[in-house]
This record gives structure tokens, sequence and C-alpha cells, in this order.
């Protein structure tokens, strides 16, 4: 007999489920959809609400 106390994680219920990955070229095409959102979003704000937007 030990005088040592084991510390054990009980059993998991449910193992993980394994994590769901893009392939590449959906990713290369989100990359580029968030690029040209980008760039629409700055024109707009440049657009509508930037500098030049409101006469003087």
């Amino acid at each position: 007999m030990s005088n040592v106390i084991k510390f054990e994680r009980p059993p998991e219920i449910n193992p993980p489920k394994p994590k769901r990955t893009l392939s590449i070229t959906a990713r290369r095409i989100l990359i580029w959809a968030g690029i040209v959102a980008a760039f629409l979003l700055a024109w707009g704000y440049f657009t509508f609400f930037g500098a030049g937007a409101a006469p003087a």
C-alpha cells in the first residue's frame, strides 16, 4: 500500500470530433473574397464618409 494519491481523468463519454478543414481551393476563394470585400468597404467609406464627401 502506498501513500501516493493517483489523479486520473475519468474516461470521456463522447470522443472529440475531428476538426473539419477546408480544401485549398475553398480557402483561396475565401481569402480573395475577403480582400475584395475589404477594398469595397474602404471605397464605400471614403466615397460616403470621406473628407471629400461633404462640401465645405
